[in-house]
């Protein structure tokens, strides 16, 4: 992959993908291929932007005049959780599962103290958690172009792990409620969220999204268990805004594209750089948008740093 010039502008990025077969703001789509994923994967690189030795990728768009704007935003004090509450579970058999799961076994001390030793296995479509960088590669490398055998290790990544975000995060973040937006309690399964409905619920709104913005859409998920997320012609979009982090309740990739696997999350995570926040629940915090007409708010949120991590169960808070 090689480092892609800046995009300049909507229109410029609209005229270069129309190109690839699909329309931005129209409704006519021709189906994507995996060359057009593969094209995306060079002109959306964010590889080399902040350096040779950057480990931050898209983190870096979050200025101290960005945490600044967000510190702001919190007015009220009112402060939701979105996190899906966590179901203990027995791990499973077999030790190279890679299903998700949370196992909490409890013992009393003779010293009088009740201890405790947890078992989590976070990615999947069940447990709030945030992806790390080195969780996604493509051909061999993950993002900024290293190569995934630098990088890979059973006890963990060697760089672009969880731990580089041992800082937490702090700024500004945005809900995208879809199912507000066209009237509904929550999208059906199979439903694709287009850079056209997040531009209309922005006019709906009047809240922009900018450069260092983390992002959170809405599809309603655990109202109806629908399985819809960001159709994956939003990476170009998310390239165009400067988005820093990525969320939703739902499914990040929604759809297939012969010849790929979950082609919008390495889009993000590798090409962009940027950590993507996964099953994320939104409900309480669409209500208390809706009561307060306030869809932005400040974010924090902070992983745990394990080395190595490729991620990490948490608890993001929106206050408002």
């Amino acid at each position: 992959m090689r480092t892609s010039l800046i995009v300049r502008g909507l229109a410029a990025l609209t005229a270069v993908w129309l190109a690839g077969g699909w329309t931005l703001h129209g409704q006519e789509r021709a189906e994507i291929t995996k060359a057009q994923v593969d094209q995306w994967m060079e002109d959306l690189s964010n590889w080399g932007r902040w350096g040779a030795d950057d480990q931050l990728g898209a983190v870096n768009l979050i200025t101290q005049a960005k945490r600044r704007q967000a510190l702001a935003l919190a007015t009220t004090g009112e402060v939701v959780s979105l996190s899906r509450p966590i179901s203990i579970v027995s791990p499973p058999d077999d030790p190279d599962s890679t299903a998700a799961f949370t196992s909490l076994r409890v013992t009393n001390i003779q010293s009088g103290f009740l201890m405790e030793r947890q078992q989590v296995a976070f990615h999947g479509s069940t447990v709030s958690h945030l992806d790390a960088l080195c969780h996604a590669h493509h051909e061999g490398k993950i993002y900024n172009g290293i190569a995934l055998d630098a990088v890979f290790t059973e006890t963990g990544c060697t760089q672009m792990g969880i731990s580089g975000l041992a800082g937490g995060i702090v700024t500004r973040g945005v809900l995208l409620d879809i199912p507000r937006l066209k009237g509904l309690d929550a999208l059906e399964t199979g439903t694709h969220v287009y850079p056209e409905d997040i531009e209309a619920w922005e006019r709906q709104t009047g809240v922009t999204v900018s450069a260092g913005d983390a992002i959170f859409l809405r599809t309603g998920r655990w109202v109806n268990n629908n399985r819809s997320g960001y159709d994956i012609t939003v990476a170009p979009w998310l390239k165009q805004r400067d988005v820093a982090l990525v969320g939703s309740d739902g499914t990040q990739d929604v759809g297939q594209i012969p010849g790929t696997v979950l082609p919008f999350h390495k889009l993000v995570l590798v090409a962009l750089g940027a950590n993507i926040f996964d099953n994320m629940d939104l409900e309480a915090l669409a209500e208390t948008a809706a009561r307060l007409n306030r869809w932005e708010f400040l974010l924090v949120a902070a992983p745990i740093p394990n080395p190595g991590g490729t991620g990490s169960p948490l608890n993001p808070l929106a206050i408002f």
